[in-house]
């Protein structure tokens, strides 16, 4: 505790002129727009009035959410700010500006900025590459308005599609989530802004899917699922900052965790970041986990756990840490080491020696890349989940066809429809009736009347949630008068019981809300053909629409895909775009057979001794395309010794007539372990796009220590032993195999060994094919 950190001498030099104010005031942010809209539980806690005045007298350490929480004219808002960074530096003993800190999972989180595809989202699409050009854009527009430190990714790995935050997470596999969320924070760093990983860690493991439940879990399950994207984000990303999860793991708040928050991520990681608290965390540990008796013992435990800021304002580390400190509970040694961390990120970020003599005085942050970045994510998130060969309904190669196409449905006509709960339209203008949202979002019945030639009528039919089936007659009529049907259902996404999924909105039932499903079964059964579209943040209990005898013609599944994804929607819809999604989360039968994940041992599936069936409807991996493809030969290294890294190779061919992108998804199964292991586990995956009759062959390089996992006593390790390798349409499909054998002795996992697979794509040439 008393050991010096690693700092610059400058950084050593300020800490040695602090006051024990001026050290907590670094140590704390404030929620500078405070007003019965703020959009957090307990807001109505957080200090008010002179806080901010008598903190800043001081310094300060962030500032929460200066572009977050009502809508503000950026160029505005970049005036304000400005100032008081230069008032900062003028007026405080230490002249130390503020770090500012914004949410911004689908985009920077203001009024007037892009808003990206959600991650749910992210993991469908399969494509690190373009999650990291998304997150230099979103990082190049928060450092143009000031910015430094962005609250995400989330690398919360998915266990309960009821958990109302499922929309805001990657995947159910940790290797996606952590390749995806890597990226991701590649980029957001690259552009100069910080990336805060959270929520650390288990938090999607909540009892019952319900938000700031318990989490029980035991320790081979944490270090095998839930840390692995985090270790990866820090180790192979750099990511620079860490924010604690709400949740209590065995019993133990990870707000109090030391084990967790010092002991793996800095003594057994080597981070040498930030810890911040979740937004009103430190407080948790009084209110709602009743570990401290008040608020200074609160902060004393979370300050000895390993956080280092509190956020968003100062009710814990501010008054209540400083008596802590006069009385003796807490060494003054420890305020300085997170005091270090914190000044040691500003002077990283830049920020000792700024100035801001002059905030920018055009700011644009939905520009066309923004635009062409969003329409390209969302595209390639929508997954084809069944088709009867009703898409596309127009052959691009042609041009549209005239046509008469009824659009239909709760989410056909509703631009917020297609925003995630951390879109500034949903998470803040929500709160803002009748303000203009600041972007352009084309719904998905604009875009498809853009797109297709012919008459395009609208029935909404029903609402999202409620009761309410006044409409579903005119929807049917309007299905009868029409060639095919678009019916367009799904979520609203909102806050703490607005809407239907998002943070605090989660469900006992995985049946699509309200009388939605009604909807589109009596438009199936006007005998139109049926395009359903669903729109949402979490897979929902779709069997009757998957292989029901009265179901849609097809079925696409968008997860929240942003601004442009009534554009992209319409895009696939029509054909200009061929699907290339894949599911990142298993399609689940149904709400009693949660918690699923396809990452499951024998006994997590099917058995004959036992009625309830956990199968899911469709699999991890699964998605279709407007054309057909072909795996076959694939080959691997015959045995690789524990430790090391084997070769695995297959052949992919376009056999369709139309271009398209396939997803190869190299899949393995330990077949004898010491401990139970999973049925099937994801070990990489490539987008491999193809043109008609073309081939390429995608070779694997893959450490073994993608099939590591905790031993007998706790330790990671690579066992010895016979592995079955797959690729396939989905996890469930074997369409080519091959066999590999681990030799030598068994391979404790180091924080030097490999995490991620390479791989490489040779093309054949265009004579090959042909002959072929």
């Amino acid at each position: 505790m008393t050991t010096p950190l690693p700092a610059s001498d400058r950084v050593h030099g300020l800490l040695a002129q602090m006051t024990l104010e001026e050290k907590l005031a670094q140590l704390v942010g404030f929620w500078v727009d405070q007003s019965d809209d703020a959009v957090a539980p307990m807001a109505g806690d957080m200090n008010a009035g002179g806080l901010y005045r008598d903190a800043v007298e001081h310094g300060i350490g962030h500032l929460t959410r200066v572009y977050g929480t009502r809508p503000i004219d950026p160029v505005e808002r970049a005036e304000w700010l400005w100032a008081e960074q230069r008032r900062l530096i003028s007026e405080t003993r230490l002249g130390i500006p503020a770090l500012v800190h914004e949410e911004c999972l689908t985009g920077l989180a203001a009024w007037k900025a892009a808003t990206f595809p959600t991650p749910l989202a992210w993991g469908a699409a399969f494509d690190p590459e373009l999650v990291e050009q998304v997150g230099a854009a979103i990082g190049r527009s928060m450092r143009e308005v000031g910015v430094h430190q962005g609250l995400a990714p989330v690398l919360d790995v998915i266990r309960d599609p009821r958990w109302g935050r499922v929309d805001e997470c990657i995947a159910e596999d940790p290797y996606v989530v952590g390749t995806i969320g890597t990226a991701y924070v590649r980029g957001l760093q690259d552009a100069g802004v910080h990336a805060t990983l959270k929520h650390f860690a288990a938090y999607s493991a909540s009892q019952a899917g319900r938000n700031h439940a318990p989490v029980h879990v035991g320790a081979r399950e944490l270090a095998d699922v839930f840390l692995p994207p985090f270790e990866m984000a820090i180790r192979e990303g750099g990511a620079r900052s860490v924010m604690n999860s709400y949740s209590e793991i065995d019993g133990v708040p990870v707000g109090a965790n030391a084990a967790l928050l010092t002991g793996l991520l800095r003594d057994g990681w080597g981070f040498d970041g930030t810890v911040v608290s979740d937004y009103f965390s430190v407080a948790f540990l009084e209110t709602m986990h009743a570990v401290a008796a008040d608020r200074g013992e609160a902060a004393r435990l979370a300050l000895e756990a390993g956080i280092d800021v509190e956020l968003p304002s100062g009710d814990a580390y501010l008054a209540p840490l400083a008596e802590e400190v006069r009385a003796g509970r807490v060494p003054e040694s420890l305020i300085d080491r997170s005091v270090l961390r914190v000044l040691g990120e500003k002077e990283e970020l830049g920020l000792l020696d700024e100035t801001f003599e002059s905030a920018p005085t055009a700011i644009d942050l939905d520009d066309a890349e923004h635009r062409m970045l969003a329409r390209q994510l969302a595209a390639e998130s929508v997954v084809l989940l069944t088709n009867d060969g009703v898409l596309p309904l127009a052959d691009p190669s042609h041009g549209a066809q005239s046509s008469r196409i009824a659009v239909i449905g709760p989410n056909a006509d509703s631009a917020e429809a297609l925003m995630g709960c951390y879109s500034f339209v949903n998470h803040v203008l929500a709160h803002h009736p009748g303000t203009p949202m600041g972007i352009e979002i084309p719904t998905v019945r604009a875009a498809l009347a853009a797109a297709l030639s012919g008459t395009v009528t609208f029935e909404p039919g029903c609402d999202v949630e409620g009761d309410d089936r006044s409409g579903i007659a005119a929807a049917v009529e309007s299905a009868l008068a029409a060639e095919v049907a678009v019916v367009v259902v799904g979520d609203r996404a909102g806050l703490f019981g607005r809407g239907t999924v998002g943070e605090g909105n989660d469900v006992e039932s995985l049946e699509l809300p309200g009388v939605q499903r009604e909807l589109v079964q009596a438009v199936v059964a006007s005998g139109t053909p049926v395009v359903m579209v669903v729109v949402t943040g979490r897979p929902y209990a779709i069997d009757w629409a998957i292989s029901g005898a009265e179901r849609p013609a097809a079925v696409l599944q968008a997860f929240f895909p942003g601004e442009e994804g009534g554009t992209a929607l319409a895009d696939v819809i029509s054909g200009a775009v061929s699907p290339s999604g894949h599911l990142p989360v298993s399609l689940p039968r149904s709400a009693g057979a949660q918690p699923f994940g396809y990452l499951h041992p024998i006994l997590g599936g099917p058995s004959e001794v036992t009625s309830a069936d956990s199968t899911p409807v469709l699999p991890f991996g699964h998605g279709l395309s407007y054309t057909t493809f072909e795996r076959s030969e694939l080959t691997a290294d015959a045995e690789v010794t524990a430790g090391d890294a084997f070769g695995a190779s297959v052949r992919i061919r376009n056999t369709g007539e139309r271009a398209a992108t396939d997803l190869v998804q190299l899949y393995a199964r330990d077949l004898v372990g010491s401990i139970t292991r999973p049925v099937a586990q994801l070990l990489g995956y490539q987008r491999v796009a193809l043109e008609p009759g073309e081939e390429a062959v995608v070779r694997f390089r893959v450490p073994t220590t993608r099939l590591a996992f905790s031993g007998l006593d706790l330790t990671r390790i690579v066992e010895p032993g016979a592995v079955e390798l797959w690729v396939g349409p989905s996890c469930a499909e074997r369409e080519t195999e091959a066999a590999i054998e681990i030799v030598g002795a068994v391979h404790p996992v180091t924080v030097d060994d490999e995490l991620l697979v390479a791989v490489e794509v040779e093309r054949m040439p265009a004579r090959a094919v042909a002959q072929a």
